[in-house]
């Protein structure tokens, strides 16, 4: 028996597509749980896209939490083993408030984690696979990349230490003008506040970007962490359909994610449906010494892309109350034969929409 794939929905099409992308590189399915213990989440509370969680205490009295996340169960379901990589990917519902409606949402997310003794092979195998979901996706996307190794030499030095948080959310807003404000207030030198006005709007071609950042400084560690960066992306090559750009406002929490991170995006959707990076931090915090690196696609964005059809049926086939039971089936099934779709009616309903109406029976309708 044939399977009609435009019988999906756009999120159900694509979790197909992205399971079968992810066993190609040897990625094995994760299954879990719909909830932890609340403990894991109240101590990495930070982490969490929101600190709201639906708790409820099991039968043996402990707190249990429905899971926020993925990512944090993988890891804390990981194993250190030396010279070894996990590759794993799942296909969960996490349960987070609605921006929109500020109410619990049951969310349909999809992603990959890799963890173990990562490679700059492991690193950009990831990148790539990210950029590869997005073309899953559309044919229009785009995935913008940071490097935390940059930003954090940038804003290495005693000096930093009181305004490194405010110079952060300057930089994750592109405030070029905020940034250059807080540098003279805390007595930044002016070598080091032009790189970082250049770092705050850089964006586009890698090379380009790269390039023109490394015209701004000479200190040895920022360049280092730009090399390192640059080299990554020179091993992840191209993906049709999705442009490749650097955009250093991606800044996320530095108590966790380290190196690389990114976020992609696909034309019609105005947020990103796809988040990830480095987090060799967390592990740290977790007790693992692996090193690991994941994204995630949020599924539930993606029914913007469902183009809704303008009928709900192809053929109304309305029946008299004397019509034949043995000659409704036979037109029904020479409908189907024909690849139509088919609503038997008794009646003329009031909001189905169909593209060809039939009759069956002596009365008229």
């Amino acid at each position: 028996m044939s399977f009609d794939t435009n019988l999906l929905k756009s999120e159900e099409k694509v979790i197909f597509k992205l399971r079968g992308l992810y066993r190609q590189y040897g990625y094995t399915h994760f299954k879990m749980s719909k909830f932890e213990e609340y403990d894991l989440y109240a101590v990495n509370k930070e982490f969490l896209v929101s600190d709201s969680v639906i708790t409820f205490t099991d039968t043996s009295g402990k707190l249990m939490a429905l899971k926020p996340d993925v990512t944090l169960s993988i890891v804390k379901n990981s194993a250190d083993e030396s010279g070894a990589v996990n590759r794993l990917y799942y296909s969960e519902n996490v349960y987070r408030i609605s921006e929109k409606t500020h109410h619990y949402k049951e969310i349909m997310q999809t992603g990959l984690e890799c963890i173990g003794d990562l490679t700059p092979y492991h690193l950009c195998e990831v990148v790539r696979l990210a950029a590869l979901s997005l073309s899953a996706i559309s044919g229009d996307a785009v995935l913008n990349l940071s490097h935390l190794g940059v930003v954090s030499a940038a804003l290495e030095g005693q000096e930093f230490g009181v305004g490194r948080g405010e110079l952060l959310s300057c930089i994750e807003n592109k405030n070029a003008g905020g940034v250059r404000a807080l540098c003279e207030q805390y007595d930044i030198g002016p070598a080091r506040t032009a790189f970082l006005e250049a770092l705050t709007e850089a964006y586009g071609e890698p090379k380009e970007v790269i390039a023109s950042l490394r015209q701004k400084t000479k200190e040895k560690k920022i360049l280092a962490a730009l090399d390192a960066f640059e080299s990554t992306l020179a091993l992840c090559g191209e993906i049709a359909g999705v442009r490749i750009a650097v955009d250093f406002s991606l800044v996320s929490n530095m108590t966790y994610y380290n190196g690389l991170i990114f976020r992609g995006y696909v034309k019609g959707i105005p947020s990103s449906v796809l988040s990830g990076g480095q987090y060799d931090k967390l592990m740290e915090k977790m007790g693992k010494s692996s090193r690991a690196i994941g994204f995630a696609v949020y599924l539930d964005l993606l029914d913007r892309l469902e183009k809704e059809s303008e009928y709900d049926v192809d053929v109304l086939l309305l029946v008299s109350e004397s019509a034949p039971t043995e000659a409704i089936l036979d037109e029904v099934q020479k409908l189907l034969a024909d690849g139509k779709t088919v609503s038997v009616q008794t009646k003329m309903p009031e909001k189905l929409r169909y593209k060809q109406l039939l009759t069956l029976g002596k009365e008229a309708f």
